[in-house]
């Protein structure tokens, strides 16, 4: 996982300690994330991490997907996308990391929320991974 750790550092800004939640924002182009010790396990805070950055990755200044540039709203089919893209590229980092094992359930109980509300479409969950990998792709080659 190490080798995973130092692979992000194109980012502007990180805010630890920011309350119980994570979130990022794209008009300041920063991520948010409570203190480590918030999260059961460090598998924990690097899924949530990793889960911001592949948002981050959306920011027009990179890939410009839709549900960041336009800010969709909570619940939208946008927003629910965007949340299924970030989810999965969050999976496939931790796959990379080998930490999947230990965070699979997280994100299998994710992603068959977002999928709900996205009413079961499996043509949406199929463009959606197409989406984490680009981002997966982008962040892991930013350091080149």
């Amino acid at each position: 996982m190490e080798s995973m750790v130092g692979v992000f550092r194109f980012l502007r800004f990180y805010a630890v300690g920011y309350r119980d939640n994570a979130f990022y924002r794209s008009s300041t182009d920063s991520i948010h994330l409570p203190t480590l010790n918030s999260f059961e396990t460090v598998e924990n805070f690097y899924q949530t991490l990793w889960h911001e950055q592949v948002h981050s990755s959306g920011h027009p200044s990179r890939l410009g997907r839709k549900g960041v540039v336009e800010q969709a709203a909570f619940g939208s089919e946008d927003y629910s996308q965007e949340e299924l893209i970030a989810e999965l590229g969050s999976a496939f980092l931790c796959g990379m990391a080998q930490i999947e094992n230990k965070t699979i359930d997280n994100s299998a109980a994710y992603i068959s929320g977002w999928l709900k509300s996205l009413k079961d479409d499996q043509k949406l969950i199929v463009m959606a991974a197409a989406q984490a990998q680009k981002a997966v792709d982008y962040l892991t080659n930013a350091q080149l």
